[in-house]
């Protein structure tokens, strides 16, 4: 039986021009003289998704993660490589992407299904479910400015998670929120991919959550993939990676590194001796 993919993503590039602080005559003068500075933030990636695939993307910040998501997303337009969604609808859930914040939460369900592909009756007709999930009460009516990040988070996975699309983007979304709300949207995430015909890419910093939802892991560092493959092996090796790249920058020895219920998997200070800093930057 041939092998079917939902997500092609061949020699993919995307950069972005360096802002720096400056005045905007100093700015306009640089670019009369010169063309200005472009980061790469993803360097000329291949990979694919098959259907009904569960990909998690882990690497520390800056290494191109969320630039690769929001690319399959058809946010950002690559300098130069393909992405094929093979005809596959789409949708991406990301905290600060995708809501008009003058709109309220209700208006928002309406423009963001349409904006998935839905007709304005399909949204209508799921409206009152993705409510009740999101259980935001009488916020519901009101400004999406308004929100807290938490509130915004759960409108935003409600939509995402009923109305569901072939092609499910998810960005650290399962990580806000309170207790109660975490264990549910995690509840509701392994009922929608437990679906083999639905495809899901997750980017997260959550071992835990990656070894246990996913197919496949595939690691970014500086723009490229690293290393795709096992979620058990890649997510090891990049745990030591990680660990031995703390312990030179910061001459700290990991004493512990554990899984348990709930938790993140994700390095803090607690986890090392000899310093008190916080290393979330290199998560």
């Amino acid at each position: 039986m041939e092998e079917k993919h939902a997500i092609e993503v061949k020699d993919l590039v995307i950069s972005y021009q360096n802002l720096k602080k400056t005045s905007i005559k100093k700015t306009l003068l640089h670019l009369k003289r010169q063309k200005p500075d472009r980061f790469v933030a993803v360097k000329g990636i291949s990979f694919y998704v098959r259907e009904g695939e569960i990909l998690g993307i882990i690497g520390k910040n800056g290494s191109g993660k969320s630039t690769t998501l929001n690319a399959l997303a058809g946010i950002f337009s690559p300098d130069s490589g393909s992405i094929d969604l093979n005809g596959h609808s789409i949708s991406l859930l990301s905290i600060g992407v995708g809501f008009i914040r003058e709109m309220t939460g209700r208006e928002n369900i309406t423009l963001s299904g349409m904006l998935l592909g839905f007709t304005e009756e399909q949204v209508k007709a799921k409206e009152q479910e993705i409510i009740d999930f999101a259980e935001i009460g009488e916020f519901i009516d009101m400004p999406v400015r308004t929100y807290s990040s938490g509130m915004y988070s759960k409108l935003a996975f409600s939509i995402t998670a009923i109305l569901e699309t072939d092609i499910m983007l998810i960005d650290e979304v399962l990580s806000v929120g309170d207790q109660k709300f975490k264990k549910k949207s995690y509840e509701k995430m392994k009922s929608l991919i437990s679906n083999k015909d639905r495809t899901v890419v997750i980017v997260s910093h959550s071992i835990e959550t990656l070894k246990q939802l996913c197919d496949t892991v595939m690691w970014m560092h500086e723009g490229q993939i690293k290393r795709i493959g096992d979620p058990d092996e890649v997510l090891d090796e990049y745990v030591a990676f990680m660990e031995k790249k703390l312990k030179k920058s910061h001459g700290v020895t990991p004493v512990a590194y554990s899984f348990s219920s709930g938790s993140t998997g994700s390095f803090s200070e607690s986890s090392f001796t000899g310093s008190t800093e916080s290393f979330s930057a290199f998560v």
